[in-house]
């Protein structure tokens, strides 16, 4: 079966700084993962408002690279690998169970979408979709040593079901998910998201969650809790009490339209609303 293809390539690859497809190398790879993160933001602001979150690529790409909106992991990781099979990448969609902020030895369910590239013989992770803790360049897959990105350094542990990714945050390797190499397809994908979206116990229905990227920095807004995570340097943090202000903040911070998503006010509201009590 063929992948799907993309409508709008040209466009995607313009919104990374691209004016051509560029070659199926690890440093276009490193390229298209650091630019994406800072240009699509995380977002689960649909999930909030209970409004039906659509991971086929179409409806993806019209919400994301022509709805001015960012997306959590079904809808960024697929298409991001759209993008790397169009650029000709050796890619396999795969998945993992998120263990960030989980006792160690936590088996939660598998609810993350992620992707494996291999480039001459060698095997990489490459993710967009990870939130505020997403790795801002792909990692090599078959070794334990640190790697660096442009934000904090990661590291891979093989275990004896699949493979544990960390990351060194304040000097400490704390666990963010575990993932194996099975190939995932559509149907896998639409089980998760539809627990990740629906479900009352899943955190994308109980709480507002931003993040992004930059030059150094992360962005991130847990509900009304707005952060500036500067690399080497105390974070900057405020309370957002207001739904103009977090609006503001959704447009300019995160770069989202938000106009367009119905009942947005009112669930911004409920976010909030602890903070105002």
């Amino acid at each position: 079966m063929s992948a799907p293809r993309l409508n709008h390539l040209k466009l995607y690859l313009q919104r990374l700084g691209f004016d051509s497809a560029p070659p199926a190398t690890l440093e276009t790879l490193r390229q298209l993962q650091w630019r994406h993160t800072g240009v699509f933001p995380f977002e689960n602001l649909a999930t909030i408002a209970g409004a039906p979150v659509l991971i086929d690529l179409p409806s993806i790409e019209q919400k994301i690279l022509l709805g001015g909106r960012g997306g959590y992991c079904y809808e960024l990781n697929h298409l991001f690998f759209a993008l790397l099979l169009e650029l000709g990448f050796d890619a396999r969609a795969i998945s993992g169970r998120v263990v960030m902020n989980q006792p160690e030895g936590s088996w939660t369910a598998r609810t993350h979408r992620l992707s494996l590239v291999t480039i001459e013989g060698q095997r990489y992770i490459t993710d967009v979709g990870f939130g505020g803790m997403v790795p801002t360049a792909p990692l090599l897959l078959d070794t334990e040593a640190e790697q660096a990105t442009l934000h904090e350094s990661y590291r891979l542990e093989q275990q004896a079901d699949g493979y544990m990714l960390r990351a060194n945050v304040a000097g400490e390797w704390r666990p963010m998910y575990l993932f194996d190499l099975q190939r995932q397809e559509d149907i896998d994908y639409a089980v998760g998201n539809w627990y990740v979206s629906t479900h009352p116990d899943s955190p994308f229905t109980q709480r507002l969650m931003l993040a992004r990227t930059g030059d150094g920095w992360r962005k991130t807004l847990n509900n009304g809790s707005f952060a500036i995570h500067r690399m080497g340097a105390e974070s900057e943090r405020r309370e957002v009490t207001e739904v103009d202000e977090l609006i503001d903040v959704l447009q300019r911070e995160f770069g989202l339209d938000v106009g367009d998503l119905p009942r947005i006010r009112q669930a911004l509201a409920r976010v909030i609303a602890p903070v105002t009590a």
